[in-house]
C-alpha cells in the first residue's frame, strides 16, 4: 500500500514547516507550496491524496485555488488551515468543496487526526464509486438523482451532501452536529435548526423509505443508510 502524500499550501514559513515537519514524521509523503501561484500549479499538477490549504495567500487566493480544483480537479480532498475569526471562510471553503478546516493556532496531534479522518473518508469514497445501489435503489451522485421502480427522482446538492457523507462512513450512525459541520460548514454549537431533519424527511421520500428501513434513525445517535440491504 502505498504512502499517501500531502501538499501543504501556507504562505506562513513558521506555520508551513510545522505542519511538513509533522506529516513527515507521521509518515506522509509531504509536498509544499509558499504562495498561492506556486500553490495553485502545484494543486493543480502535483499527484497528491490531500491539500492542506490556507485561505489567505499572495497572488492566488485560497478561495481561487478550490475554485480551480473544482473545474479541473473535482472531488480532490481538500482541509483547510484557517485563522480564528474566519469563520464565513471557513463555510464559504466548505461549501466549494473543502472537506474539513483546521482552525490555527492547532496541535500537531489534532492535525494528523483530520488528516487522517479525511484520507479514511475519501479512500471509502473512492472505493464506493459515484453509484451506489441499496434497496433496489441507485443513487447517483454525479447525476444527483435516486432510481427505483423505473422512476427517477432528482437531488438537490444539500440532499446529494448528505448522501455522500452517509455512504463515506459506512456502518455507523453519524450524528446531526456532524452533518451540520460537514456537509453545511455550520458550527452546530452557535445555531439550533432543524434542517437536518427536514433534508432527511425528504430524502425517505424520494428513497420511497416509507419504513425508514434504509435511511435509518439509531435513537440517540444519528442517522445510517443501510448500506447492505
Amino acid at each position: 500500500m502505498s504512502v499517501p502524500t500531502i501538499l501543504v499550501i501556507e504562505d506562513d514559513s513558521a506555520v508551513r514547516q510545522g505542519v511538513v515537519d509533522a506529516l513527515s514524521y507521521a509518515g506522509y509523503e509531504v509536498l509544499s507550496a509558499a504562495d498561492g501561484r506556486a500553490g495553485r500549479e502545484a494543486a493543480l499538477t502535483a499527484r497528491y491524496d490531500l491539500l492542506l490549504l490556507d485561505l489567505i495567500l499572495p497572488h492566488y487566493t485560497g478561495f481561487q485555488i478550490l475554485e480551480a480544483l473544482q473545474d479541473q480537479r473535482a472531488g480532490q480532498a481538500v482541509i483547510i488551515l484557517s485563522a480564528k475569526g474566519e469563520e464565513n471562510d471557513r463555510v464559504k471553503g466548505l461549501k466549494m468543496g473543502a472537506d474539513d478546516y483546521v482552525m490555527k493556532p492547532f496541535s500537531a496531534r489534532e492535525l494528523l487526526a483530520r488528516v487522517d479522518a479525511v484520507l479514511r473518508r475519501t479512500t471509502e469514497r473512492h472505493a464506493l464509486g459515484e453509484k451506489v445501489e441499496v434497496a433496489q435503489r441507485v443513487i447517483d451522485l454525479t447525476g444527483a438523482e435516486i432510481t427505483y421502480a423505473g422512476k427517477r427522482h432528482e437531488l438537490s446538492e444539500r440532499e446529494v451532501g448528505i448522501l455522500r457523507y452517509l455512504i463515506a462512513n459506512p456502518n455507523r450512525p453519524v450524528p446531526r452536529d456532524e452533518l451540520l459541520r460537514h456537509v453545511w460548514g455550520i458550527d452546530p454549537n452557535r445555531v439550533e435548526t432543524r434542517t437536518v431533519d427536514m433534508h432527511i424527511a425528504h430524502l425517505r421520500k424520494k428513497l420511497g423509505d416509507t419504513a425508514q428501513e434504509i435511511l435509518e434513525t439509531v435513537r440517540g445517535r444519528g442517522y445510517r443508510l443501510a448500506l447492505k440491504s
